[in-house]
């Protein structure tokens, strides 16, 4: 593939950015004193955590982990384009480990790790501190959903061997471990410094990891202003990987995405994210920009129903309100084409294994009224359509397109236009019944997306989904080693929720970022942030 599928070239400026009326120095964006670089990058908001198991981190807070905790491992990366990676879900490679040994069939796993690795106050990184993190990580609610879908459960499966050996035992091998021992809720903490500032009420020192850093990663926090700033200064002591070329990295809140937009154009920042799909295409043709556009194949936007609230509990009523959504008018409307259409499929019957993938809904205004008819309602009801305000940017064209088309099948939409500090609450309590959504999961695999959005009570089962026969096939499914066995599995797991349809998937979005020219080597992780450890500029 070339880069140029990917990139645009360009140029160089800068003086000053004003952010919420404060003007913040921006000078050349990428500054360079002999080896020396400075990277400044723009985002929409700014870490609220530096706490890798706390409650309600935000995606910006997932960039911030990356980069100032180390994990045992991490996953190792693919080049799409020449200078431009993505993470592999499937490799590997030592951070803190630097070698491991998997024994007794997948049950055991043993960790040696770097002898001379510290943590960015001098001491140095042991097993304890390993088994400590883990300790924590399965102890306190946001981190502990996640690592037992990777089966780590219980302190009994933790061993210290010596100083820098650790050892995880499991009941049977699950390959869900390793890739959950790569994300950041997996980070290992400097175990004394979050002791020495814990309280009997607070025994793992939650509120003291939130508003400091523990970590001993390839960067240290010189500074952190709430909702401005963050600079991020290399630790140079840093032993879990090459010493990285960027000496800081200076992140900045830019909330509007006009802002961001010109920054980056004008060549006052170096890295600019979350970047408003009507605007990517002028972008793309701005000489003075590099594009960076991947698919992401493990996110997705989507109309949930709840399954239990009437009418919605009605499958016949939620079959016909997928076949009356104006897919194309949405697509084109609300990210203006940018991103990969999940709807539409030609036949019910799923061709592949692999999710999500196009359901077999386009619209067919007819076909809906008549299953409209059939379940009691031929001339419509009342209901409200709900989403985030904070996601108001993709959100709101949806809802209007998804007003007016209901209301061509004599179904009434009210919009309700939800606070962010409201919306995690009423999804986690199920309040809200017709509602537009995105989300990710963490991994690719088929069977840990149904786990996480099709059943459970928890707020990531968005249509609160109960189906046993789902349930039976994704648990069996998690642990089948054949490949033709779990791609059946899977093929009728799938056919049950193109039938039931919980959610209506509507598209993949797409990532994109703007680079400066000659910025090389940017990795996409999951969580779509600043990976600063292997970037570089070339002259």
């Amino acid at each position: 593939m070339d880069r140029r599928d990917f990139l645009k070239t360009g140029g160089l400026a800068g003086l000053f950015l004003s952010v919420g009326g404060v003007s913040l120095p921006i000078g050349r964006a990428f500054a360079r004193d002999g080896d020396d670089i400075t990277l400044r990058v723009l985002a929409e908001d700014g870490p609220n955590s530096r706490d890798p198991h706390g409650d309600g981190v935000n995606r910006a807070a997932l960039g911030t982990f990356t980069n100032i905790y180390d994990r045992l491992v991490n996953f190792d990366r693919i080049e799409v384009a020449p200078g431009l990676y993505r993470y592999d879900y499937l490799k590997f490679k030592g951070e803190l480990a630097e070698s491991w040994e998997v024994l007794e069939d997948g049950r055991v796993l043993v960790f040696h790790l770097r002898p001379d690795a510290t943590f960015h106050d001098g001491r140095p990184v042991t097993a304890e501190d390993v088994r400590w993190s883990l300790e924590r990580g399965i102890n306190l609610p946001a981190s502990k959903r996640q690592l037992s879908t990777g089966s780590i459960t219980s302190v009994d499966q933790f061993e210290v061997v010596d100083g820098h050996t650790f050892r995880m035992r499991f009941e049977k091998a699950d390959r869900y471990t390793m890739p959950n021992l790569a994300l950041t809720f997996a980070s290992v903490i400097n175990a004394e410094a979050v002791k020495a500032n814990a309280t009997a009420e607070d025994p793992w020192g939650k509120e003291w990891l939130r508003n400091n850093a523990a970590g001993g990663g390839a960067y240290k926090v010189a500074n952190w202003t709430a909702g401005q700033q963050v600079i991020y200064d290399r630790f140079d002591d840093w032993k879990s990987g090459d010493l990285p070329r960027i000496r800081r990295a200076v992140v900045q809140v830019v909330p509007a995405a006009p802002a961001r937009v010109a920054a980056v154009t004008k060549g006052d920042a170096d890295v600019a994210l979350q970047l408003p799909p009507k605007d990517v295409a002028a972008i793309d043709a701005d000489p003075k920009v590099d594009l960076i556009s991947l698919p992401v194949t493990n996110s997705f936007r989507f109309v949930a129903f709840n399954t239990q609230t009437a009418p919605f509990d009605d499958v016949r009523v939620r079959q016909a309100i997928a076949f009356a959504l104006p897919y194309d008018a949405m697509f084109q409307g609300a990210i203006f084409g940018r991103g990969t259409p999940l709807y539409g499929a030609a036949t019910d019957q799923p061709e592949t294994s692999s999710f999500p993938q196009p359901y077999p809904y386009a619209t067919d205004l007819d076909r809906a009224r008549a299953l409209l008819t059939e379940a009691g309602h031929e001339g419509g009801f009342e209901t409200s359509f709900s989403y985030n305000v904070a996601d108001a940017i993709t959100a709101d064209p949806i809802a209007l397109l998804v007003q007016e088309q209901l209301g061509r099948i004599g179904i009434k939409v009210v919009i309700e236009k939800v606070p962010a500090a409201q919306w995690g609450t009423l999804l986690t309590e199920k309040k809200v019944p017709f509602y537009v959504e995105g989300s990710s999961a963490w991994f690719n695999d088929p069977d840990y997306f149904f786990r996480i959005f099709f059943q459970g009570d928890w707020r990531w089962n968005f249509g609160a989904f109960k189906n046993e026969e789902l349930g039976a096939l994704v648990e069996k499914a998690r642990w089948e080693t054949d490949k033709d066995a779990y791609d059946e599995l899977m093929r009728q797991a799938i056919r049950i929720v193109f039938r039931e349809l919980p959610i209506m998937p509507l598209w993949l979005p797409s990532f994109d970022a703007a680079l400066k020219p000659g910025v090389t080597d940017f990795t996409y992780y999951i969580h779509g942030q600043v990976d600063f450890r292997p970037l570089d500029r070339k002259a």
